[in-house]
């Protein structure tokens, strides 16, 4: 695709389109969501997004790539603050997992409808755009998780043969497709509940074993 000369001097409305483009994807997919509805959302005209970008095609990348890229920065920031210094490791992965969930309901949750929106209409959307969502959010993600599991593993404190298959274990165990209803997404009590219930079931997996008869007996006691 041949780059388009963007205009200089209009960051506002350039925002103002991404914030509305974002909006209308989330809530309506790419295949409904139109330049002009887009237009009405972000207090434009529809000239104006022509001035910006190319097409709905263009647009959508754009508005993919910077919100997966927010998206992205929050959940390893949270990696770091969580499992580099890891002093309860049970404990620990149980604040990760919260806060990790977190993320679902601050003001980052447009970013999870749009995926919602992607995953229920892959086929019609741009290749570039979802080889782009996949390698800068879920698979950089994931493979700064399976980093911190691999040290933690080093340590001494889990027996892990693949870091990445042991992450992606640990995102499934703590996912909010396991609370009874979304709607506990917002009661941290039952949050966390599930949350620890999930860490548990990762540590029986993955919990450096003393000896195997040892290891087994605690997590049934």
């Amino acid at each position: 695709m041949t780059e388009k000369k963007r205009p200089v001097g209009q960051p506002d409305k350039r925002r103002s389109i991404m914030a509305g483009a974002l909006t209308l994807f989330a809530r309506d997919g790419y295949t409904r969501a139109g330049l002009d509805a887009i237009a009405v959302a972000a207090g434009v005209s529809n000239r104006t997004i022509y001035n910006h970008f190319t097409d709905k095609a263009e647009l959508f990348q754009a508005v993919m790539q910077e919100s997966t890229q927010r998206v992205a920065d929050t959940m390893v920031d949270i990696i770091d603050r969580h499992l580099t210094k890891v002093v309860d490791l049970e404990s620990d992965l149980v604040d990760f997992g919260v806060a990790w969930l977190g993320v679902l309901t601050s003001d980052l949750a447009p970013h999870f409808a749009l995926v919602r929106q992607i995953n229920a209409e892959t086929e019609h959307i741009p290749p570039d755009a979802l080889a782009l969502w996949q390698e800068t959010g879920p698979g950089r993600t994931r493979r700064e998780l399976a980093e911190r599991l691999r040290r933690i593993a080093e340590r001494g404190d889990l027996t892990i043969g693949d870091p990445a298959r042991a992450a992606g274990h640990l995102m499934l165990l703590i996912s909010a497709d396991n609370l009874t209803d979304r709607a506990d997404l917002h009661h941290q009590e039952k949050l966390r509940q599930m949350v620890a219930a999930g860490v548990s079931a990762f540590l029986y997996g993955y919990a450096k074993r003393a000896a195997d008869g040892e290891h087994d007996a605690a997590y049934r006691s």
